[in-house]
């Protein structure tokens, strides 16, 4: 699964740290259940408004005639290790791809990420910051870069207790009280998936002029 940390401003935390981690799918087979599908990886991406970065020639200018260097994260990649007893790795790898306007002279530059554990959709568990570099060439107006972010998540924490874990899965005949009823909507069963639920979050880390430039452009 894959969806895009720093500890994001108030702008942006409401909008951009919203998870697609899956609760679960509604089957039928011999009574009504919900099988769960679930892991203990962490889901992947990226959050809204983060995955962008524009700099500009002159502090405070958001001008087109000003711009100076516009980049993207992309080809967003993860694998997981869930094999570790007690810990959970995950490691994600993704692309910078930059343009700049001003293509005269080399030129190095080097823009800040995060990469941040997230829990229940909006618990800050760790944040991390790191650098990309991009080389441009004299006259060469793109440039491309890798960058790595990795996070354990505790298995036990991510794992679903026993008795939550049957009362989702559990079958339900036609007969039963609670046949028609979506065990995912008990504010128990609601909570406990969420406590359950881990992201491994990438983006570029901006100020807040820079992310309300993404947010409102």
């Amino acid at each position: 699964m894959t969806i895009r940390t720093r500890l994001l401003p108030a702008l942006a935390l409401g909008l951009a740290l919203a998870g697609c981690a899956k609760e679960g799918d509604l089957v039928i087979d011999q009574g009504v259940g919900i099988t769960a599908v679930r892991s203990t990886c962490p889901a992947v991406g990226i959050p809204d408004y983060t995955g962008d970065i524009t700099t500009f020639r002159t502090p405070g200018s958001t001008t087109s005639a000003d711009l100076d260097v516009t980049a993207a994260i992309t080809n967003l990649r993860s694998t997981c290790n869930e094999s570790a007893d007690d810990r959970v790795y995950t490691e994600a790898t993704f692309d910078v791809v930059a343009r700049r306007t001003d293509t005269s002279g080399s030129r190095t530059v080097t823009l800040p990420y995060f990469s941040t554990v997230l829990r229940g959709g909006s618990s800050v568990v760790t944040k991390r910051i790191g650098s990309v570099t991009l080389q441009f060439a004299d006259g060469q107006e793109r440039a491309q870069a890798r960058g790595t972010a990795g996070a354990y998540v505790n298995r036990a924490e991510a794992t679903l207790p026993a008795e939550i874990r049957d009362q989702i899965t559990r079958k339900r005949e036609a007969g039963d009280p609670d046949a028609a009823l979506d065990p995912l909507a008990d504010p128990t069963v609601r909570a406990a998936l969420q406590r359950a639920t881990f992201e491994l979050l990438v983006g570029f880390q901006l100020t807040e002029d820079q992310l309300r430039y993404n947010a409102t452009r």
